[in-house]
């Protein structure tokens, strides 16, 4: 098995095993504290400060440890919730059919027409800034994507001979959804938790550059960049670093994710062959 793995997949699981292994252990192997002050405003890369300090004068990488950790953590929170919400009503939507289906359908419409950005700012613009409530926006925002997915794939399943077979053979909606219609509709759900989890760190960014995320002294990646930006007129490096760890995990995930889906798919047709 591990050596069908092609190397772009190798690449990206290494990558992300690294980024999730920072974060679970980022007190045991960053140098300095979050938010300790050890050196001079915007100091350069030496052997004391690999990354250089930031605008502050925090060791950079000390910064970009714990801010790995917020970020995933949020990330894969919030990712968690869109995909249980969003999957589990829409498969019901598509089993149930009628007017629960068209009022779900026609509610989902209404959020996915209002900008998910404006719509985040405006929200967490009023409600208390905290964890809780910036991941549970981020999840209730995203599942209105993965609810359209998981209806549409529903759908299709739905009217195949082997569903029809089990509401004939009498077993309830909870088993046709569960053990009919979900590990038929993995492959593009695979798919799509990789660009969801990915989304999840570019909305997260977004919002805490803008200032409406994590809030300081805390700071995931994307608060990292606004609290450096100054320094790139100056050719610091200091916002580009974090920027270029976003990148590097977007791209890392995203390999990983298509490997997965190539692998349940081409299982799934040797199963049917």
């Amino acid at each position: 098995m591990f050596t069908r793995i092609p190397l772009s997949a190798w690449i990206g699981l290494a990558l992300t095993t690294l980024f999730f292994l920072t974060a679970i252990f980022a007190p045991l192997v960053a140098p300095y504290g979050e938010g300790e002050i050890v050196g001079a405003v915007w100091e350069p890369s030496s052997s004391k400060f690999l990354l250089g300090t930031d605008n502050l004068g925090r060791d950079l990488l000390s910064r970009m440890i714990y801010g790995c950790r917020i970020t995933l953590e949020i990330a894969t929170l919030a990712t968690a919730l869109s995909f249980s919400l969003g999957s589990i009503l829409g498969f019901t939507a598509a089993v149930v059919g009628g007017w629960p289906d068209q009022l779900m359908s026609r509610f989902v419409d209404l959020l996915m027409s209002i900008p998910t950005l404006i719509f985040a700012l405006v929200v967490l613009s009023v409600l208390p800034s905290n964890t809780l409530t910036l991941i549970t926006v981020m999840g209730v925002l995203d599942s209105t994507r993965v609810y359209r997915l998981s209806r549409a794939v529903a759908a299709d399943i739905n009217v195949m001979d082997f569903v029809e077979a089990a509401k004939l053979r009498g077993e309830g909606r909870l088993w046709v959804i569960f053990r009919e219609i979900l590990p038929n509709a993995l492959s593009p759900l695979v798919a799509e938790l990789g660009l969801r989890f990915i989304f999840a760190v570019l909305f997260l960014s977004a919002l805490s550059f803008l200032g409406l995320g994590i809030q300081p002294p805390e700071a995931d990646w994307g608060g990292m960049v606004k609290e450096n930006k100054d320094g790139i007129v100056f050719g610091i490096p200091a916002a580009l670093i974090p920027a270029a760890a976003i990148a590097a995990l977007a791209i890392s995930v995203n390999l990983v994710a298509d490997w997965v889906l190539n692998r349940t798919t081409s299982l799934k047709g040797g199963r049917g062959g």
